[in-house]
């Protein structure tokens, strides 16, 4: 019992950075009907832009690497717009589609040659840190990712609830004609939408660097499929929904981990993909059916 419900705390844990990336998925597909194919990629990418730090300021501290991805993943979000969806019609989902996953690919062989495919030590905060009850342990940079997280989930719902620009984003996502009518520039509201979401994925890539402590380009495939899984799961365009997802995920996955290894690991999690789309397909918050 105490392995069990080390792993689900850890687990839980970690996955608040699934909550993160889920919401970016989330929050472009509310917005503009898209899958972002690119956006872990990105992620990943900005993780790894914050090691450029370290080549210009050796020494230089993890909260600043950290800062560095977070800005690094606003600006790769604002370029996956302009490369995969603005000058490409709307009107044809499959060619959007197919320019992510393009950027995907770019991105992943940008980091390969940048790298030389191998992995890179990432810096970590409170890594020897460790608060004990007894046997049960919390591991100090697990809190910190998941404190993190957390306080970058409660800004964007306060951005989306309690600002103009939320209340703009949340026109646009229901009513796309009518808020242009209204005078709400709705190609500015999706870019801003790609930037805010990029902010979030590069602070999720540095989070994941720095709990594993190494930063991988093996690592983009799985974060697409696991992002993909707790949108679906959460509820397709459903924030709250994508948050309680990534928990939910994070600690399935680790207690998957602990009986059946790692190997077998996410054979698993895309089982429980499989049991929420038959039992309930709509997901965790599905939207509520009537007439539109």
């Amino acid at each position: 019992m105490l392995d069990f419900l080390q792993a689900v705390s850890d687990g839980v844990l970690f996955g608040a950075t699934y909550a993160l990336i889920g919401i970016g998925f989330t929050l472009v597909f509310g917005v503009m009907h898209k899958i972002n194919m690119a956006y872990a990629a990105a992620s990943i990418g900005a993780a790894y832009s914050g090691l450029l730090l370290l080549e210009v300021m050796a020494g230089a501290p993890p909260a600043a690497v950290f800062a560095c991805a977070f800005l690094a993943g606003g600006l790769l979000g604002w370029v996956v717009y302009l490369a995969c969806f603005h000058f490409i019609p709307l009107s044809h989902p499959l060619a959007t589609l197919m320019s992510t996953v393009g950027m995907l690919l770019l991105i992943d062989e940008v980091v390969v040659h940048a790298t030389d495919g191998m992995p890179q030590n990432y810096p970590a905060m409170f890594d020897d840190v460790m608060l004990h009850a007894g046997e049960f342990t919390l591991r100090g940079d697990l809190l910190l990712v998941f404190g993190v997280c957390v306080a970058a989930m409660a800004c964007l719902l306060a951005l989306l609830y309690r600002t103009r620009l939320g209340l703009a984003t949340r026109a646009v996502s229901q009513q796309p004609i009518a808020a242009q009518l209204c005078g709400i520039q709705v190609a500015q509201v999706n870019a801003i939408t790609f930037v805010i979401t990029g902010l979030l994925g590069g602070l999720a890539g540095a989070m994941i660097g720095a709990s594993v402590g190494t930063l991988s380009p093996l690592l983009s495939g799985p974060l697409t499929v696991k992002g993909l899984v707790v949108t679906v799961i959460g509820g397709l365009g459903s924030i709250p929904g994508a948050i309680v997802a990534g928990l939910l995920v994070g600690g399935f996955e680790n207690v998957f981990q602990l009986y059946r290894g790692v190997t077998e690991r996410d054979l698993y999690v895309m089982l429980l993909l499989f049991a929420f789309l038959v039992f309930r397909p709509g997901g965790i918050f599905a939207p509520r059916g009537g007439r539109d």
